[in-house]
């Protein structure tokens, strides 16, 4: 009996010393090619409420709550949300837009669990096309470490990403 409680308290020391080794900040990022002009692409993007035709977190909660405000477009737009388990509660806001290039905001989660993270979108022509690359990024703190061990945020957020730029290329292509 002690054995097997000492190999436990082994096994949870090991496994939270492990996870202080693990970096202090994250980045997740995927990028495809869109067979469209930057200046279509970056529009879509560029209008958050242009999103719910491309946003992979639209088809998770068809009742999630959204609220905009700011800028109409670009620099100072901002929408907040508040939905299900899957999509949580946020606020993202447009810090920088530069036409057809680059995308920056501000992304604050609150439900279910509170970070504060940097989304960018980089856009530059590539043989007639769009290369697109999203990425997301900001602190890992201690707890975010520990669960990580057990969660891959890149395969989980990445997947996300991955089907928003297909949604993304889809709709471009076809205007």
């Amino acid at each position: 009996m002690l054995n097997t409680i000492l190999i436990i308290v082994l096994l949870i020391a090991s496994a939270l010393i492990y996870a202080a080794t693990k970096p202090n900040t994250f980045r997740v990022q995927r990028s495809a090619t869109i067979a469209s002009p930057s200046e279509k692409v970056f529009a879509l993007i560029n209008d958050l409420p242009a999103w719910a035709s491309w946003s992979p977190w639209e088809k998770k909660d068809l009742a999630m709550k959204k609220t905009y405000s700011g800028a109409a477009q670009g620099k100072g737009a901002i929408l907040e949300w508040d939905g299900n388990k899957d999509v949580g509660t946020g606020r993202m806001e447009i810090l920088e837009s530069t036409p057809s290039s680059t995308i920056l905001i501000k992304l604050d989660f609150f439900k279910p669990f509170e970070a504060h993270n940097t989304a960018e979108f980089t856009l530059a022509p590539n043989a007639g096309a769009t290369e697109v690359i999203w990425a997301m990024y900001g602190p890992q703190p201690y707890m975010m470490k520990i669960m990580g061990i057990v969660m891959n945020m890149d395969k989980m957020v990445g997947k996300d990403f991955e089907d928003g730029l297909a949604n993304l290329k889809a709709l471009a292509e076809s205007r």
